[in-house]
């Protein structure tokens, strides 16, 4: 018979074991360099003159007053209060925690704050038309965030979102000027886009095919197949192939009087009004279903999904198509509503930007939204600073938007992990 020593000490609980905590210093740097930025911009390269940031709109209930900031001293006290963030950012990590997103969130908005007023000195600033252009851009990206969110969690990698936009936008733009009609360009839209992630799926899920490969291959195919129709069918026969029927601006009564939020979600088209209801029927579905279960359990662990009685292959497949789908109807958005007239290559690389949406949100519903709303409003804040000749070299007001990208996703997102299968091909043992 064994005995236990009276002297032996008991084993440690759990609870009572350090736990090992590392520490991540890329939002104190961040914040570190855009406030050294702000230094030499708002304090060093400082202007004189007040910039007018104008609040009222032609409908509005009430007009709000202008605000009108005076741009040295807005710089001042911006460049205080980003090197007080900087200060808190700093503490929360040595202290071993992390930097709350509210922070991150506060310090975008006061650098944007003064930005705006140093670089419109003298002028003014519409911040309706700055909103509404902004949501504007980022429809096709909230779209294309919400297929990549979709297609990721249940473990496959969707590098062909925009190749299902370029596809999208051309069957919508052509279909829709052969019937007359806008609403079944956007059915059109749907399929093309379904059509081009069921060769994602089959070969990726199917054959195996390493998915980033595949992806990178149906981008160039789609790019190279709708400049060739555009060229050959598209160009010949504007007047019956590529009219450029869009949806008309929809009012919601009294919503769209409120100042300046009335303007910007409440006087919008069809496909914009679709991307709220796509983004709550997305989020409730993927964590408040039955379905959503299903497709997150096939995305982090394939094998014990398999076993409990889930088809993975089955569940994947219909999966990427309605990501497809979603992200058809991004590119609807370009030709029904934003451009009108296809022409080649319209996207302009928007689907990747969506996919960095998807990475920066960790592969969330809302906070690839934000993402999707983040960049559409650094892509719009180039041409608001374009048109009243700001001080900004032209060419950085046009690698704005993917100089946020970057800085979004290798910055301030840190080590964030996805589902645990994605991108991994499933092998039924």
């Amino acid at each position: 018979m064994s005995t236990i020593s009276p002297t032996a000490a008991p084993a440690p609980a759990l609870s009572d074991r350090p736990v090992e905590t590392t520490r991540s210093w890329k939002a104190p740097i961040g914040f570190a360099v855009f406030t050294v930025l702000a230094v030499l911009f708002f304090g060093v390269l400082h202007r004189s003159g007040d910039t007018t940031f104008r609040l009222a709109n032609g409908g509005d209930f009430f007009a709000l007053p202008n605000v009108l900031l005076p741009a040295t001293g807005t710089g001042i006290v911006v460049i205080v209060l980003l090197a007080l963030v900087t200060v808190y950012a700093v503490v929360e990590v040595r202290g071993s925690r992390r930097v709350p997103l509210w922070v991150t969130a506060v310090f975008a908005v006061l650098f944007v704050i003064g930005f705006l007023t140093w670089s419109a000195a003298g002028d003014t600033i519409p911040v309706p038309g700055l909103l509404v252009g902004a949501l504007g851009l980022s429809v096709p990206l909230v779209f294309g965030a919400l297929g990549g969110v979709i297609s990721e969690r249940v473990g496959v990698v969707n590098i062909a979102i925009e190749g299902q936009f370029l596809a999208g936008a051309f069957t919508s733009a052509m279909i829709a000027s052969l019937t007359g009609s806008a609403w079944v360009g956007l059915v059109g839209a749907l399929i093309a886009g379904v059509l081009v992630s069921f060769v994602l799926a089959a070969f990726s899920i199917k054959y195996l095919v390493d998915q980033v490969i595949v992806g990178v291959v149906i981008n160039a195919f789609i790019s190279g197949l709708t400049g060739f129709l555009y060229s050959q069918v598209l160009s010949p026969n504007e007047q019956t192939l590529n009219i450029g029927i869009r949806f008309p601006k929809i009012e919601i009564p009294l919503l769209h009087q409120i100042p300046v939020i009335g303007p910007v979600f409440f006087e919008q088209t069809v496909v914009v009004y679709l991307a709220y209801v796509a983004v709550a029927v997305v989020t409730f579905a993927l964590f408040k279903t039955r379905w959503g279960l299903r497709l997150r359990a096939v995305g982090e662990h394939p094998q014990a999904a398999d076993t409990v009685g889930i088809n993975v292959a089955r569940t994947r497949f219909w999966n990427v198509s309605l990501a497809g789908a979603i992200a058809g109807l991004g590119g609807a958005y370009f030709t029904l509503d934003a451009v009108g007239p296809f022409t080649k290559d319209m996207t302009a690389g928007a689907g990747y930007i969506a996919l960095a949406a998807v990475i920066f949100g960790r592969w969330d519903p809302i906070r690839a939204t934000l993402a999707a709303l983040l960049f559409g409003f650094a892509s719009n804040l180039q041409n608001i600073l374009g048109a009243i000749d700001s001080p900004v070299p032209s060419e950085f007001l046009l690698m704005l938007p993917y100089v946020v990208t970057i800085f979004a996703v290798a910055g301030l997102v840190g080590q964030s992990r996805g589902p645990a299968a994605t991108g991994k091909p499933y092998i039924k043992s």
